[in-house]
This record gives structure tokens, C-alpha cells and sequence, in this order.
């Protein structure tokens, strides 16, 4: 059942949002309350997130025994798994081309894992963001197979390299393609393409991300050896895939697919794994990055993720699966460093990039439309995604950034990169722009994208665009809103609550970690942390209080009310974490918005 009055009456935030109750079928969550033994607003939680009675246990227990497919069910995985197989049945040399983003790298790191778990080599080739950008490329192919190469595997691209693929099959390469970004009715020619979101497939995998069909892949081909006496023959036992799901869980995470079903599955499971710090990799990047506690998908997306796409973003490319690897521990360290450096780096890069791109948006805001589009000529484009991704939060709408560079014969090309909002399939209208001629290349998925796009064609690219979104967008236009779980006191925040909050994750896109409004709080203390964060003491009517804070919030309409609402009533929203500090535990609250309390 649907409220679609404003929560709290909170019509027009301070960041100028509309805050509406998260629909949940109210019947469905006492029936959860009242089965379970729960708090009522958790039972809300669950119902919000379409669980029912029948289907609690598994989203509170979700296992690979019970979630994880057939692989066979897939187009073409019989015949990947066994090419594969025979590749290291026979010592062919096999190279895997990975992506060099998280997913890429956690997907090429699993693969590698796999062949020297059945002592077979795999060179790993990532290409270079700014020489090569995005996904196989002929010259790259061609010289793979001029090296020896017999065999290549694309996790996390291919489905769209119809050129290279070209190319590598007239030179007599061949290619196994593993990916998940959309595809189109006509496949670039391989030996077999397994991708969940080929238009013949059935669509009950497409959520999964490189990582995920990377390790269904994985179980394919030690079937296949298995039921071809392999590791009778060499006298060996099968590897514990079990034992990467560290690796599937932050790919997961960090492509920002939605956590049901075997996601959640794989997530859950993987953090397991993580927490046993048996990769070296990510037992050194924990340890570089500060992670002390047990790590959750918040650790996988903003600590451990950022660091990994690091080296693909400012440094070398194949940082991040040279990192996830390694079994040896001094390499680890090494590697961690050195993304942990190239990290400090990315972040002043994207700030610089960011800056200007808001001044851009400002420069235009007398035009109208459902599309964020700004240039720059010089900006970096291993930080282009994340600019974009902070214009799509904070104007609730699609942007698309896109890094601008002269060359040698006056050309001018554009390296872009998307982020979409909810209800826009940003990587349908890029592929339908690239198929229009509009584009030297492109392509991605709902929430996702990535193109080149010749100077010329700037203009009719994002008229095209903006055409594309508006008409996804003519039956339900863009409101900037805020879903919310519940209202709470501030005395309601407790750690009771969150702890039992904290077994319905992981969290993520398709599983949002609950979202709160503290009602009627007055702010008794705020002051500026770190660079731009504000931080707040709540206090409520009964006399609790609540430490807060509001990230990246400082310059913003949001950071400015809080600095200067000591003693004012606001409700505020935000998510609530359990803050552990000298061994004692508290509750703090995450702010993401706020409105002036009017009836207190």
C-alpha cells in the first residue's frame, strides 16, 4: 500500500527533495512482526523490500545451495566450459582480457586463480584506459596472438567489440567472450559469448555482474574437467571455489548490481570469505586502508573498490588484478601501497574535474532538462565516471561527462562515461545513439554507460539523449525524492535496533540499507571535520542524543542550515551505523538530507 502524501510533510527538503514512505504492504509486515517476533519497523523494512513470509528465511539465509543455477542454463556455456577445458588439458597458452574497473579486475583475478589452482598458466592483459580506453581492441588481439597466444577470454567487455572481434577471428584467434553489459540482436563473432543479458536469454541472471558470471563460469569448467578424468590423471584434487567468493562479492558490490537473489547470495557468502583474510591482496589493502572491523558491503564499495579501480583510473590498469592474484604477501603490501597512492591522486584529480563541471551546470541552468551534459577539454577520464556519479546524487537526474582531447590532426574526441538515475536506461539510449552513427563507440547498462563520441557530434549526441530520456520519462517524470522506512525519536536509535537492522544485509542497490527520519531533533552541537564534512549532536524531547554527520556537505544548503540550526528543530534523514570508539558502542547517524521541523 502506497502513502503518497510527503513523509513528515517534508514536501521541499534542503536539498530540495520530497520525502515520501518507502511502499510496503502493511498487512505483510505485521504478518513479518508478528511470525518472526520482530520490531515492528523492521518488519516494515522487510515488507518494504518485497519479502514475505514464505521467502524470509532464505533473504535472511541466502545460499549458493539453494540460489546458484545450472550453469548449462546459459547460451553458450556448455561450449566456453569446455574450450576452455581443453585449453588447459592441453597447456595452450590463454590469456584473459579484463576490464579495469573492479569488476574487471576481480573477474581476471578469478580466472587466474582458477588456472593455477589446476596448474595451468594465464597471462592477464588489461588494457590502458587513456592509450586504449574500453574493452578488446584489435592491435592489442594481434598481438596477443602474435606472442603465442591461442586462446583469449574478455570478462566484463566483449559483447560489443564487434571490430576486434573481427579482426582476431581473421587472424585465427580465438576469443570466449564472458560479460554481462547489454547487448545487441547481432553478436560479435566468437568461439562462445555467455552474457545473462543476450537478448535470448530469459533474463532471470541479468543482474549479475563479470564477477558473478565469471565464477558460474568457473564451476562450468571444473565440471568439465572433472567429468574428463583430469584431475584423476594429474593426480590432483579440485579446487574450493568457495574459497574466491571474496573476489565475486566485491566485483558484486562495486558494479552496483542489485543485491536479490543470487547476488545476494554470492555477497553474503563472499563476505564470509573477506573476513577470513585469506587473499592476500585484499588482507593488504584492508590493512593500508584501516579497515579493522569485520568488513561489510560498505568496506567493499567505498573502501576496498575505490582503491582497486585506483590503478585503472590514475595508475597501470592491471594493478587491481595483479593485487587480487598475488599469493605472495610482500607483493601485496607493494601493490597496496602503491594504489592506496595513486587513490590520494584520483581523488584530487576528480575534485578539480568536479568543480568545474558544477561550474558548467551552473553556467546552463536556464536550460531544461532531464540530462546532465558537460565537457571539458583536459579532464582526466580515469575520473569522469565518478564526476558523473556526483552530478546524477546531486541533481537527482542522468549525467553524462565527457573529457575532451585535441589530436595531432585537429580532431576532437570525447571519452565519456554515464551514471543514470532510477527509471532511465541510460545504456539503451547510448547503444540506440551509437547505432544512429552518433557515436565511435559505446554501450553499457540501465544505470551505466560509456562512449567516444567524435567533437563534431557533441550537439547531436545530447539532443539525441536528452530525446531518449524524455521519452522514457513521458509517463513518469523525474521528481527528486526520498524514500524513507520510518520516522524515530532520537532516543528510538538505538543499538538494539541497528544491530538487529544489520542482519537483514548485505546492502545495496536492489537492497537499500534502511533509511530513517529522526523526527523533531534539535541540533545542540556542529562543526566542520575533514575537508567538507559537518558534524552534528542531536537532542530529542526525552533528553537522548545522537551523534551525527553529513558527508561532503560543507558548500551544500544542507552542511550550511546544520552549522547554523544550533537549537532549531529539524528532521533529519539518514542512515543510523553502529559507531564502536574505546571499546564502547553507540549509534550514529549517516545524514543524506533535512527540513525544518515546522510544528515543533
Amino acid at each position: 500500500m502506497t502513502d503518497t502524501a510527503a513523509f513528515l510533510n517534508v514536501a521541499q527538503s534542503l536539498s530540495g527533495k520530497r520525502w515520501q514512505a518507502r511502499p510496503c504492504d502493511v498487512r505483510q509486515a505485521m504478518a513479518l512482526t508478528q511470525g518472526r517476533g520482530l520490531p515492528e519497523i523492521v518488519g516494515r523494512v522487510l515488507a518494504a523490500r518485497g519479502v514475505t513470509e514464505e521467502s524470509c528465511e532464505t533473504f535472511l539465509n541466502p545460499t549458493l545451495k539453494a540460489l546458484l543455477p545450472d550453469p548449462s542454463r546459459f547460451r553458450d556455456m556448455d561450449v566456453a566450459a569446455e574450450r576452455i577445458a581443453r585449453a588447459i588439458r592441453d597447456g595452450e597458452p590463454v590469456a584473459v582480457f579484463g576490464d579495469y574497473d573492479v569488476d574487471g579486475a576481480t573477474s581476471a583475478a578469478l580466472l587466474r586463480r582458477f588456472f593455477h589452482s589446476v596448474g595451468a598458466e594465464l597471462r592477464v592483459y588489461v588494457p590502458d584506459r587513456i592509450t586504449e580506453g574500453y574493452g578488446p581492441n584489435a592491435a592489442a588481439l594481434l598481438r596477443l596472438k602474435a606472442e603465442g597466444v591461442r586462446l583469449v577470454v574478455t570478462v566484463d567487455c566483449g559483447v560489443s567489440a564487434f571490430a576486434a572481434l573481427e579482426a582476431a577471428a581473421d587472424a585465427g584467434l580465438e576469443v570466449v567472450v564472458l560479460d554481462h553489459h547489454a547487448a545487441e540482436p547481432r553478436l560479435p563473432p566468437a568461439v562462445a559469448l555467455v552474457n545473462p543479458n543476450r537478448l535470448d536469454e530469459d533474463g532471470a541472471y541479468r543482474t549479475l555482474c563479470a564477477a558473478g558470471v565469471t565464477f558460474i563460469t568457473i564451476v562450468a569448467v571444473n565440471r568439465a574437467l572433472r567429468q574428463s578424468g583430469f584431475y584423476q590423471s594429474q593426480g590432483r584434487g579440485e579446487p574450493n571455489l568457495m574459497d574466491w567468493l571474496d573476489l565475486v562479492a566485491l566485483g558484486t558490490v562495486c558494479d552496483v548490481v542489485p543485491l536479490t537473489g543470487l547476488n545476494r547470495a554470492l555477497v553474503a557468502q563472499g563476505l564470509k570469505v573477506m573476513a577470513r583474510r585469506a587473499n592476500p591482496g585484499l588482507a593488504a589493502l584492508s590493512d593500508v586502508a584501516g579497515v579493522k572491523e569485520k568488513p561489510d558491503a560498505y568496506h567493499a564499495g567505498y573502501v576496498l573498490g575505490p582503491r582497486v579501480n585506483a590503478g585503472g583510473r590514475v595508475g597501470a590498469s592491471d594493478l587491481g588484478a595483479r593485487l587480487l592474484s598475488t599469493d605472495d604477501p610482500v607483493e601485496a603490501m607493494e601493490l597496496a601501497q602503491r594504489l592506496e597512492g595513486h587513490n590520494a591522486e584520483r581523488r584530487t584529480i576528480e575534485q578539480a574535474v568536479l568543480d568545474e563541471a558544477l561550474e558548467r551546470v551552473a553556467a546552463e541552468a536556464g536550460r531544461a532538462t532531464d540530462l546532465v551534459f558537460v565537457t571539458g577539454v583536459g579532464w582526466h577520464p580515469g575520473v569522469i565516471g565518478i564526476v558523473a556519479a556526483r552530478l546524477k546524487e546531486r541533481y537527482s537526474r542522468p549525467a553524462c561527462v565527457i573529457a575532451l582531447e585535441e589530436l595531432a590532426d585537429g580532431t576532437v574526441i570525447g571519452k565519456a562515461s554515464g551514471r543514470s538515475v532510477r527509471g532511465v536506461d541510460l545504456g539503451a539510449a547510448v547503444i540506440a545513439a551509437r547505432q544512429e552513427g552518433l557515436l565511435i563507440g559505446g554501450g553499457g547498462h540501465r544505470m551505466a554507460a560509456g562512449f567516444t563520441v567524435a567533437g563534431d557530434k557533441l550537439d547531436p549526441l545530447r539532443d539525441f539523449l536528452s530525446g531518449r530520456i524524455a521519452e522514457q520519462l513521458a509517463a513518469a517524470p523525474l521528481v527528486p525524492t526520498l524514500e524513507l522506512d520510518g520516522a524515530l525519536s532520537v532516543g528510538g536509535a538505538s543499538v538494539g535496533l541497528v544491530t538487529t537492522l544489520d542482519k537483514l544485509g548485505p546492502y545495496g542497490t536492489g537492497n537499500s540499507e534502511p533509511r530513517f527520519a529522526i523526527a523533531d531533533a534539535r541540533i545542540v552541537r556542529a562543526d566542520v571535520v575533514g575537508a567538507n564534512h559537518v558534524r552534528c549532536i542531536l537532542q530529542g524531547n526525552d533528553g537522548a542524543r545522537l551523534k551525527s554527520i553529513a558527508f561532503r556537505a560543507l558548500d551544500s544548503d544542507l552542511g550550511q542550515a546544520l552549522l547554523n540550526g544550533r537549537g532549531a528543530p529539524f528532521h533529519l534523514a539518514g542512515i543510523l551505523r553502529i559507531d564502536r570508539w574505546n571499546g564502547s558502542e553507540g549509534v550514529q547517524l549517516l545524514i543524506d538530507d533535512a527540513a525544518p521541523a515546522r510544528s515543533a
